[in-house]
Parts: C-alpha cells; sequence; structure tokens
C-alpha cells in the first residue's frame, strides 16, 4: 500500500530545499554549488534532494519561479488601491529591497552563468513578463488620471521600469560599492522623474513666458 504524501509537508520540505539551493548557489555559483552542499545546508540526504530535483538545473528554475510567484502575489496585495503612482514607486523600492537580500547578488552572478540554458532563459522570459504585467494596469490608470506621463505607451512605460530596476539590481550584484542603502532613494527619484509628464517638467523648468 502506498504511503499517504502530506501535501503542506510536500511542499514545505521543497521550500526548504529551494532557500537552501538559494544560499549556495549565492555562496559558490553555479558550478560550484553541488549537490551534496546544497543537501548539507537542507539538512537532507541526497536521496531526499532527487526526490524533489532531478538535476540542479530545475532547482535554479524553482528558485526563479519563486521570484515570479512573489510578483503575482504583490499584483494581488494591491488590488482596491487609488493611487497608481505611490503603487509604481512602491513597487520599484521593492524589486530594490529584494536586492538588499545578502544572497541574491550571488545568485544573479550565478544565473548570468547559465542563461543560454533555453529552460532558465524561459524561466526568466516568464519573470520578465509577470513584472511587466503587475507595472501595466497602474500605468494606465496614472495616465487616466494624469499623474503617468502620457507621451509614451503604456508597455514602454513598463519596459523601461522594468529595465530600472533589472540594470540595478544587477549593478548591486557586480560592484561591491554599489549598494541598495546607497543608492535606493536616486532609484527611487530617477523612476518619478522619468514617470512624470516631461511637458510639466519643461513647464517648471522654464517658468512662465513674458
Amino acid at each position: 500500500m502506498a504511503r499517504r504524501v502530506d501535501p503542506e509537508r510536500h511542499e514545505a520540505r521543497r521550500l526548504q530545499i529551494v532557500l537552501a539551493g538559494l544560499t549556495v548557489l549565492a555562496e559558490r555559483g553555479y558550478e560550484g554549488a553541488t549537490t551534496a552542499a546544497i543537501c548539507r545546508e537542507a539538512g537532507i540526504g541526497s536521496g531526499t534532494f532527487f526526490h524533489y530535483f532531478a538535476t540542479k538545473t530545475e532547482l535554479v528554475l524553482a528558485i526563479l519561479e519563486l521570484g515570479t510567484a512573489d510578483t503575482v502575489e504583490k499584483a494581488a496585495a494591491l488590488e482596491g488601491r487609488t493611487d497608481p503612482l505611490a503603487v509604481l514607486l512602491e513597487l520599484v523600492g521593492s524589486w530594490a529591497d529584494d536586492a538588499a537580500d545578502p544572497r541574491i547578488p550571488g545568485f544573479v552572478r550565478a544565473v548570468a552563468g547559465v542563461m543560454h540554458l533555453p529552460a532558465v532563459a524561459d524561466a526568466l522570459a516568464a519573470d520578465d513578463r509577470a513584472q511587466r504585467d503587475l507595472l501595466l494596469p497602474w500605468i494606465e490608470r496614472g495616465q487616466a488620471t494624469g499623474e503617468v506621463r502620457a507621451d509614451l505607451p503604456p508597455a514602454r512605460i513598463a519596459s523601461w521600469l522594468a529595465l530600472l530596476s533589472g540594470g540595478f539590481l544587477e549593478r548591486v550584484a557586480t560592484d561591491p560599492g554599489f549598494t541598495v542603502d546607497g543608492e535606493r532613494d536616486l532609484l527611487l527619484a530617477t523612476a518619478r522623474a522619468f514617470l512624470a509628464d516631461p511637458r510639466g517638467a519643461a513647464d517648471a523648468t522654464t517658468g512662465p513666458r513674458r
């Protein structure tokens, strides 16, 4: 008779391995992160690891999917808000805060070494789509209320905000002197300036015509 699997316990153990993998990948990189090291970090045997993940690449995909799921959860948590510009700036700020996790920069560097793998490329593309899908309706609402520039289409603005956040994360991951604490305020100021109506900014700069 087959033993009944407790779904909650199963998912909890899977998450335990995923988080252990995140830690080891961040510390050792993709090549240096052996399954033995991940098992030690998770406090499990190798048989348990391979019950959940057939390869190390599958573990990387699970970590990326965890980030995508977090983006989807952010979208649900924002339901009912009526302040689109504030929401957009909060999202940019939250992605900067994610980069403050000491494991994230190392994981970004680890993933950079396997971005050529089709499955990893697809997972990264899915995460990018989720991020842009989260931004898009708030940009549209901001344009409708006059809080967000209307001289560019919403999709283009979303792409630039995603590029701004992604570039910030990459810089944090590769430049020890570029820190979240030191640069977060400037990131938000840059996002705010980008989202503002450039015609209003020009009027404020030139002043009234005589």
